[in-house]
């Protein structure tokens, strides 16, 4: 059985919407698209290279498909980590209103998402991995399917928009497996699961 790894961008207080742009999501009214751009450095661009260059497959829901679809496809520099792993591995799409995907090498998953990322987990391979997809980490969430978090935890308060732990997430325990910062303040972490919640008296 392989790994599913979630990846995303995170605020301090838990909001993941929009990150790369003002237009990227506005749904809910939301105003701080592109929050993440300022704090944008080469430590975190080496972070997000290795990352990328250890996946053998990715999950994506239907919004980060259709914002990666419009752009990673045309970026053709050879030396670009990101665009040859997008470009080149299986996407697997979970989307309840897609009928089709364009993009070489993508996939429908079909109504019963979590069937079939039960089946993708099930094979061999290195790792499934997520990378932003809000509604579709929720469902992986809800029903624990996550095997390692992956962090990138920004200094700014949002105060609104989607939350990465939101509504049905199951109590579960972590491991912190790596913490380090970024030059501009960025807390790059991985938690990999460790049981139930644990709990004590004083």
């Amino acid at each position: 059985m392989r790994e599913l790894v979630v990846t995303t961008f995170v605020s301090l207080d838990g909001v993941m919407q929009a990150p790369g742009g003002p237009e990227e999501d506005g749904e809910g009214g939301f105003e701080h698209g592109g929050w993440v751009v300022p704090y944008f450095d080469d430590d975190l661009g080496r972070q997000i290279d290795e990352w990328f260059a250890g996946a053998e497959d990715f999950l994506l829901g239907r919004g980060t498909y259709e914002i990666f679809a419009a752009y990673w496809p045309y970026v053709r520099d050879e030396g670009d980590t990101v665009a040859r792993a997008l470009n080149t591995c299986p996407k697997h799409v979970a989307s309840r209103t897609l009928r089709r995907v364009d993009w070489e090498g993508a996939s429908l998953l079909g109504t019963d998402v979590v069937g079939a990322v039960e089946e993708l987990k099930h094979r061999d391979g290195g790792e499934l991995q997520v990378h932003g997809s809000h509604g579709l980490v929720q469902t992986l969430l809800e029903h624990d399917l996550v095997d390692e978090l992956r962090l990138m935890t920004f200094p700014l308060l949002l105060g609104s928009g989607k939350r990465l732990f939101a509504h049905g997430t199951v109590p579960t325990g972590l491991r912190l497996a790596k913490s380090s910062p970024t030059s501009n303040g960025v807390l790059v972490t991985s938690y990999e699961r460790a049981g139930g919640v644990r709990t004590g008296s004083f």
